[in-house]
């Protein structure tokens, strides 16, 4: 992730505020760069570049913020850097920025640049476009893990029904088992009742034979 070494916000060339670079020309270019910059205070986003750094300058309703920042930052991060300076000091200062010497904001807002050279130089964030990633990452990753839970949530219930299925047909054959065992059972009992009764029936006639002196009953017939 590149660095931005240096800012600026301007009036045409009156400095109103800037911070970094200490011990560097890059004061010295940046005046150089609002100097040079198209005549008419239209509207503009440019970028210069020197030796391995670039000057990125970014004008709009008379005022200017600049950055320098090398090479590796690109294009995208320093621009949005220079968006939300200029955002910030319009916000703060409105049309007092229009008739204000130079340095006049300087106290105040260079701590602003700081603030704001150290969160798009370090912060990973800084880079919308980056951010959108993480952002989308982070729900695909939800999406995801939702998934793999609903997938998760349809093989038990999956193996719910299966169980359910099982218990069902386990049921249908304890019933018929059932009603197998009951209709043996009653079988058994007629045929049961049936032998009792023939062999009291054979009791019964065993003793009046003997009683009665033969087969035929001769002697309890008339």
């Amino acid at each position: 992730m590149g660095k931005i070494e240096y800012a600026v916000v301007a009036r045409g060339a009156v400095v109103l505020a800037e911070h970094g670079a200490a011990g560097s020309n890059a004061g010295a270019v940046a005046r150089q760069v609002l100097e040079r910059l198209p005549d008419g205070g239209n509207d503009c986003n440019v970028s210069y570049t020197q030796d391995l750094h670039v000057f990125h300058v970014k004008r709009t309703d008379g005022i200017t913020a600049l950055c320098m920042a090398d090479d590796a930052a690109g294009r995208r991060i320093p621009f949005a850097f220079l968006a939300d300076i200029h955002g910030r000091f319009v916000k703060t200062y409105g049309r007092a920025a229009l008739t204000a010497l130079a340095y006049a904001m300087n106290d105040e807002f260079s701590r602003v640049l700081s603030q704001q050279m150290n969160y798009y130089s370090n912060d990973p964030n800084a880079d919308s476009i980056t951010r959108m990633r993480g952002e989308i990452d982070q729900v695909r990753g939800i999406m995801l893990d939702n998934i793999d839970k609903v997938l998760e949530r349809g093989d038990r219930l999956e193996l719910l029904v299966d169980k359910t299925a099982t218990m069902e047909g386990n049921t249908m054959r304890f019933k018929r088992q059932a009603r197998r065992f009951r209709n043996t059972m009653w079988w058994r009992n007629v045929k049961l009742t049936a032998a009792v009764i023939f062999i009291l029936t054979v009791i019964v006639y065993l003793v009046l034979a003997y009683m009665c002196h033969g087969f035929t009953l001769p002697s309890c017939v008339p």
